[in-house]
C-alpha cells in the first residue's frame, strides 16, 4: 500500500507536468493507452483466458464510471493546486457509505453517521462556499471522488469472484476506448518533451493499480487505509517543490478532519465484519488464513 501511494502521488505530479501543453482529457486518454501497454505482461502464463468473464456487462459498467471519475480528477489535478485536488479525493469513502445504504441496502448507524457528516464539514473547510476563495473547480474534485466510491461499490461485487489480475487488465484496456470520444474534441499532437510524462503517467497508474490490488489480497482495507494517506504527504511536499504550491491552513485543516473521518469509517467496517465472521458457525470452526 505505501508503494500504491507513492505511485499515484508521482502519476498526479506526471498528470500536471503533461498539462504544461495538453489538456486533461487527452492526458487521460494517453495515462489510459500506456498504463494498458504496461498491464499486458499480465497475460504472461495464464494467457488471453485471463480475460475471459461472465461478468463483461459489468466491467464495462465500472468502468464507465471508472472513466468519468478519471477524466474529473485529473482535471481537478490540473486546474486546482494539488494537495487540495488529492484531499478533496480522500472524501470518497464518505460517498461510499451513502452509496452502500442506497444501493447495497447496508445499514449504518449513528456513529458512522456522525464521521459522514464530519468529514463533509472537512470538504466545507477545504471548499469554503460562499467566499472568495471558492473555486467552482472544486466540486469537479468532488464529482471525481463521488464517481470513484461508485467504482469502489462495483469492486466489492468483482472481487468475490474474480482474479485481481484480471480486474487490472480488463479495466486498463476498457478504458483506452472509453477515453478516446472525450480526447478526440481536444486534440493536438504531443511535444517530444511531453511524451515521457505521458509514457510515466502510464507506467505509474497501472504500477500503483497493481500494488494496490495486492495490498488488499494481502490485509483488510481497514489496516491499509492508513498507509494510503502517504500520498497526500508525497504530492503536498513535491508540488511545493516543483511548482510552488503551499498548503494553506484550511487545505491541512480540511483534509485533517476527512482523513480523520475516511480511517474511523474504515475502522468500523472493520468492526463489523468482525462481528458477522464471529457469528457464522463456520467461519468460528475454520482455522485463519
Amino acid at each position: 500500500m505505501l508503494a500504491s501511494a507513492s505511485l499515484f502521488a508521482l502519476m498526479a505530479v506526471s498528470i500536471r507536468l503533461a498539462s504544461a501543453q495538453l489538456h486533461p482529457f487527452q492526458i487521460t486518454f494517453f495515462r489510459s493507452t500506456f498504463g494498458a501497454l504496461f498491464a499486458l505482461p499480465l497475460l504472461i502464463g495464464p494467457g488471453w483466458s485471463l480475460l475471459r468473464t461472465p461478468r463483461f456487462g459489468f466491467y464495462v459498467m465500472r468502468c464507465v464510471l471508472g472513466m468519468g471519475g478519471m477524466l474529473a480528477g485529473f482535471w481537478a489535478i490540473v486546474n486546482l493546486p494539488l494537495a487540495e485536488a488529492v484531499a478533496l479525493s480522500y472524501s470518497s469513502p464518505l460517498f461510499v457509505t451513502i452509496g452502500a445504504v442506497i444501493f447495497l441496502g447496508e445499514v449504518v448507524r449513528r456513529r458512522r453517521w456522525s464521521a459522514v457528516i464530519a468529514g463533509f464539514i472537512g470538504v466545507l473547510v477545504i471548499v469554503r462556499p460562499g467566499s472568495a476563495a471558492f473555486a467552482p473547480g472544486s466540486l469537479v474534485a468532488l464529482l471525481a471522488a463521488g464517481l470513484t466510491g461508485a467504482v469502489t461499490i462495483s469492486i466489492k461485487s468483482l472481487t468475490g469472484s474474480e482474479p485481481a489480475d484480471r480486474i487490472v487488465l480488463l479495466t486498463t484496456l476498457l478504458w483506452v476506448p472509453l477515453s478516446l470520444p472525450a480526447a478526440l474534441t481536444v486534440w493536438q499532437w504531443p511535444h517530444a518533451t511531453i511524451w515521457p510524462w505521458l509514457v510515466l503517467s502510464g507506467a505509474l497508474g497501472t504500477g500503483g493499480h497493481y500494488c494496490w490490488t495486492r495490498a488488499l489480497r494481502l490485509a483488510e482495507a481497514s489496516m491499509l487505509a492508513p498507509f494510503s494517506y502517504l500520498q497526500l504527504l508525497i504530492v503536498a511536499v513535491l508540488a511545493w517543490w516543483i511548482f510552488g504550491e503551499a498548503v494553506d491552513h484550511y487545505t491541512a485543516l480540511g483534509a485533517a478532519i476527512i482523513i480523520g473521518a475516511s480511517l474511523y469509517i474504515a475502522q468500523r467496517e472493520h468492526a463489523l465484519a468482525r462481528q458477522r465472521r464471529a457469528s457464522t458457525p463456520q467461519a468460528r470452526a475454520e482455522p485463519p488464513i
